[in-house]
């Protein structure tokens, strides 16, 4: 009988692999795309890309605290419109919309 090999699985983490705006502007559009209106879906997209770019960085530069943008991003949630807002700009990303 032959030993069986374990396979090991390391958790993927998005946020290492999102470098330069446009990988995250990609991001974030797909994730929009494949929300199927799920606010909570886009938040925690956005919650990568702040992991990205620095969580402190994004919470000073949105004018909130570090905290309150984590359980804000954390896709447990969904948070407020104004916020998403504050965010997308300290991200440096844009939303937009086209015709269905």
């Amino acid at each position: 009988m032959t030993a069986k090999k374990k396979t090991k699985v390391e958790k993927f983490d998005v946020a290492e692999h999102l470098r330069t705006p446009e990988e995250m502007a990609a991001h974030l559009d797909a994730c929009i795309m494949e929300s199927d209106g799920d606010s909570a879906f886009i938040a925690k997209a956005l919650g990568d890309i702040a992991r990205a770019q620095g969580m402190s960085k994004v919470a000073r530069d949105a004018g909130v605290s570090r905290e309150s943008l984590y359980r804000a991003l954390s896709g447990e949630r969904s948070p407020d419109f104004a916020t998403i807002l504050k965010v997308t700009r300290a991200l440096g990303v844009q939303l937009h919309a086209t015709a269905a």
